[in-house]
Parts: structure tokens; sequence; C-alpha cells
């Protein structure tokens, strides 16, 4: 079945940086599209970043552009999101997403805490 696993995520103080990863399974991954969204409490989830299935494409949220980075490793089945210069308001749940055969698919999320 499709698998999609987060880590990375934890404590860490402003303006330091955290790499998570989003290990999927149970589908033709070098050929989705691939998403990172988050959730802060209270809020609703929000789209972060996109990358093609050749990686050669990326997009980003605007309150992320330029500190966000979203690759892609097609030979481990794997996306990456880097994040550096990381601010108290990026503190939410991130999960990783992807849409295969027209169905969706989300991963059970990675907890990221931005605090001094």
């Amino acid at each position: 079945q499709v698998q999609l696993v987060e880590s990375g995520g934890g404590l860490v103080q402003p303006g330091e940086s955290l790499r998570l990863s989003c290990a999927a399974s149970g589908f033709t991954f070098k050929i989705t599209p691939m998403r990172w969204y988050r959730q802060s409490p209270g809020k609703e989830r929000e789209w972060v970043a996109l990358i093609s299935p050749t990686g050669l494409t990326t997009n980003y949220a605007d309150f992320v552009k330029g500190r966000f980075t979203i690759s892609r490793d097609n030979a481990k089945n794997t996306v990456y999101l880097q994040m550096d210069r990381l601010k108290p308001e990026d503190t939410a749940m991130y999960y990783c997403n992807g849409v295969y055969l027209a169905n969706q698919y989300w991963g059970q999320g990675t907890q990221v805490t931005v605090s001094s």
C-alpha cells in the first residue's frame, strides 16, 4: 500500500535549520509531483512547496520563499525540505503529500517547533 513517512522534525531556535525527509513507497514515485504542507494549531493546513517528478521545477509559498528548498532523490524514493533561517511562525506539523492516479496521499507528519 502507499506509504509516506516523514522524519527530521524537532525543536530549534530561531535562525537555525532543519532538514525534513519523506520516504515514499507503494507507488511510482519518480512520476509523481510531491508537495509539503504544514498545519499549526487552530489554523488550516497550508501548502508550502512543490517539486515536479524530475525535480527540475519547484515552487514555494511566499512565506518560505528564499528560506526553504524542496528537493528529491528518485533513486531513494525520498523528498526533502531544507528549512533555513527558521522563524517562530514556522512552528507547525509538516506533512508530505503526493497525488498518484488521482488519489491523494498524506504522511503522518513531523513536528517542527521554533522557539528560543
